[in-house]
């Protein structure tokens, strides 16, 4: 299989919301030709002034392109969008590649792997694990789930936007993977947000607290930028509360499946919930204003 360089292949992507726009624009920055899809228009417009053409339909990027690029919300979008009656992979045609990247359950990665092989399609599960931040940086995770060649094909395309890649397994141990990495990144929010609600409670200084926390060896990098943040009580999404909200539910559905109890998770998610009923539009790290309310209530009486 040949590499898939800048000015070899044609790319589609569907899915241009904050992680995919961001995606697109290194993709341009590098030299790919991308035609865009998304179901917002504004979207689409906006990646115009960036290089990106725009496809008419589902059909038409599917038909006009080399590799599909998706990154959805969950489930139902990516079901939509691949095996819907005029979706991607009803206009496919053998020898396409589909880097597939939303985070998903592995099942629907595994299903969309064998329907594409049936078209002669190979389709690949590609989750990107990073906020936007990182994205833009070029600094993103990729986990990937299939083909070992298709892998090292598509190597040209992951270096445009990220600092490193993983092979997991067969088609869905990339997704499987994100689940993992996500599982831990949100225990350890809410591990965070209990630390903080407690350094409170105890009458340590809110500013020194976090200022020290965050250079201390128990706050991994991808928690350090939110207790910067949480100083200036700034949770404007970078990871937003509903996606890790949705990732939860992925997790605790996938533990159900195979019989496994993850009562940490649990528990996270039970918060995480709250959180996001308070404001649906924050950031996973708005945890810490939910739990400082606890605080306010104790120290009030």
């Amino acid at each position: 299989m040949k590499s898939f360089s800048a000015g070899q292949v044609s790319l589609g992507f569907v899915g241009v919301g904050a992680m995919g726009s961001r995606i697109v624009r290194r993709l341009r920055d590098h030299g790919y030709k991308v035609a865009v899809y998304d179901s917002n228009h504004s979207r689409e417009v906006a990646l115009v002034e960036y290089g990106a053409s725009v496809a008419a339909s589902l059909a038409g990027l599917a038909e006009e392109n080399d590799v599909i690029l998706s990154c959805l919300t969950n489930d139902k979008a990516v079901r939509d969008v691949f095996l819907g009656r005029e979706g991607i992979l009803a206009s496919t045609r053998p020898g396409q590649v589909v880097l597939e990247m939303s985070t998903i359950s592995p099942d629907l990665s595994r299903e969309l792997h064998v329907q594409g092989a049936t078209l002669g399609v190979n389709v690949m599960d590609v989750a990107v694990s990073g906020s936007t931040p990182a994205v833009e940086q070029g600094t993103v995770t990729l986990l990937a789930g299939g083909d070992a060649e298709l892998f090292e094909a598509a190597e040209p395309i992951f270096l445009a936007f990220a600092r490193q890649y993983f092979l997991m397994g067969p088609p869905g141990s990339g997704t499987s993977m994100k689940l993992v990495v996500n599982d831990i990144l949100g225990i350890g929010m809410q591990a965070i947000a209990e630390g903080v609600a407690l350094g409170e409670a105890e009458g340590l200084d809110r500013k020194r607290l976090l200022e020290v926390l965050s250079q201390t060896a128990v706050v991994p990098p991808a928690h350090v930028g939110k207790l910067a943040r949480a100083e200036h009580d700034d949770y404007s999404p970078q990871f937003g509360v509903g996606l890790m909200n949705k990732d939860f539910r992925l997790i605790l559905e996938s533990a159900k499946s195979t019989n496994l109890e993850l009562p940490a998770t649990a528990a996270a998610f039970k918060v995480n919930s709250a959180a996001f009923e308070e404001d649906p539009s924050a950031d996973l790290s708005s945890v810490i204003r939910h739990m400082e309310k606890f605080v306010e209530v104790h120290t009030s009486k």
